[in-house]
């Protein structure tokens, strides 16, 4: 584990952040001051742990507009109280340079034409705390220490709530028993750790050192499979997945990402590829109070 990482017991004000502002502000204007709400001190749960009618209550008529910003790509979709899906997910490359100010003009134009929502959830490609951004490999530079949840909650109006991706999906795909770790293949590479459902915050696994002097990124990540070919990335990513097991000894791994159509071996027993589109379903638990 980095020095990034936060234990389970502080996973709300780690990796959740809530901002509200009234109006978009121009991009050169000097930000209000925005307040900025924690989740309680309730950990954080996956999307289908232990939700009842009671807890949808209060907020059954909400809608949340769910980002995916990722190094390739950024995405979103529309979701009710209940994580369902309303309209199509929308995707565009991710701009070059991938600056805050270009990736934030750009959900403002999604989030344009996916309609009326109430409140947003993003997953953001690195470690994420009170809504602030701590890394960011695969983006700009520019991007450390900005406070996104502010920004977004600045130019949607709306109030915001920011975690890594990695762990949003993770949060869409678990089942909330044991040990469960989730391995994102994409443009890099990212990871989840939960237990019994609830999340153990910016893993940030990716960049942990993997084999012969390189992280898992610089092995799995999108430009080594380019490099190395299909062949001899399964390889690298088979190794993989016996080293996780030995390190975490998880119940389930999940695999997911653009690249997981990749695969060409026989998976364990307890391995298992998710959808994509968890990284946007995930976001409806970035809410769950």
């Amino acid at each position: 584990m980095t020095e990034d990482q936060e234990t389970v017991k502080q996973t709300d004000s780690a990796v959740v952040a809530q901002s509200s502002a009234a109006e978009a502000l121009p991009a050169n204007t000097s930000p209000v001051s925005t307040p900025t709400d924690t989740l309680p001190n309730d950990d954080v749960q996956a999307a289908g742990c232990g939700q009842t009618a009671a807890d949808l209550s209060s907020t059954e008529r909400l809608k949340t507009l769910s980002v995916d910003i990722g190094g390739s790509g950024i995405k979103t979709i529309l979701l009710d109280a209940k994580g369902e899906v309303l309209t199509e997910r929308l995707r565009q490359n991710t701009p070059a340079p991938a600056t805050p100010e270009a990736i934030i003009e750009l959900v403002r134009a999604q989030a344009t034409q996916q309609g009326d929502f109430d409140r947003v959830s993003v997953g953001f490609p690195g470690v994420v705390r009170q809504g602030v951004i701590g890394s960011a490999a695969n983006l700009d530079s520019s991007w450390i220490g900005v406070d996104l949840a502010t920004s977004l909650a600045q130019v949607l109006g709306k109030p915001v709530r920011v975690a890594n991706d990695a762990d949003v999906q993770g949060l869409g795909a678990v089942s909330c028993q044991g040990v469960e770790l989730v391995l994102t293949l994409g443009t890099g590479v990212g990871a989840a750790l939960f237990v019994n459902g609830t999340l153990v915050p910016n893993l940030e696994l990716g960049h942990h050192p993997f084999r012969k002097g390189e992280t898992y990124e610089q092995q799995l990540g999108r430009f080594a499979l380019e490099s190395i070919g299909k062949k001899r990335w399964n390889r690298r990513l088979e190794k993989a997945i016996a080293l996780l097991q030995a390190i975490f000894n998880y119940d389930t791994l999940y695999l997911g990402g653009g690249e997981t159509k990749q695969i060409n071996f026989d998976l364990p027993k307890n391995v298992k590829i998710v959808s994509n589109m968890m990284g946007l379903l995930g976001g409806i638990a970035l809410w769950r109070d």
